[in-house]
């Protein structure tokens, strides 16, 4: 429970951390398609998370190569970015379209870099069982994603209102996202008051 909650809005990977901002302000303009990144960084979040625990566990540290860690693990992200476009294209070529450069990008993620590596820094050489390590490491992966999708969800509701109001000019497109990402993220320090 202590994980789940602060990783979805204790210390949310982009309002908290400022991980993956590429993704939340160029695929946050309309509901649908940050709908669809979401359920992406969730799936390759979650599923990287379990594949670099396992690598890291029973290839790295065995062989003392612990300093290929980064270059593993953004190997593990690349392969299932891809199956994730390769299924969406052939399942939802509109959203694979409406996503567009975004898609690919995830592999560059680093929010989805950040919660594998944050994974190996908390949960091992703690002193923690295996069972209890992997099982940690998946519910921080997992709920980060779920922050990460909260962050998306209310970006992109917020833009479509946004398109409907007044902005000057000068604001209107990214500088008003920016503002109203600062704002979110103030928001979201009030959750830093809560301890477990």
């Amino acid at each position: 429970m202590t994980i789940a909650i602060s990783s979805i809005f204790i210390n949310n990977f982009i309002l908290s951390r400022f991980l993956g901002l590429c993704p939340f302000i160029g695929v946050s303009k309309q509901t649908k398609p940050a709908l669809g990144m979401a359920v992406a960084v969730i799936f390759v979040m979650t599923f990287s998370s379990l594949i670099t625990w396992l690598a890291y566990k029973y290839l790295l540290l065995p062989f003392h190569l612990e300093y290929l860690r980064t270059l593993t693990f953004i190997l593990v992200i690349s392969v299932f970015v891809q199956a994730v476009e390769m299924a969406l294209a052939k399942k939802s070529p509109s959203l694979y379209k409406a996503m567009g450069i975004y898609l690919p990008l995830i592999t560059t993620n680093c929010a989805v870099l950040g919660v594998t590596v944050l994974n190996i820094n908390m949960f091992f050489g703690k002193q923690l069982s295996d069972g209890f390590s992997l099982c940690a490491s998946l519910c921080q992966a997992f709920c980060a994603g779920i922050g990460f999708a909260l962050a998306m969800l209310l970006m992109s509701g917020i833009r479509e209102k946004l398109d409907l109001a007044d902005v000057p000019k000068a604001l209107q497109g990214v500088p008003i996202a920016f503002i109203v990402a600062s704002l979110m993220s103030m928001g979201f320090l009030g959750f830093s008051g809560f301890r477990f």
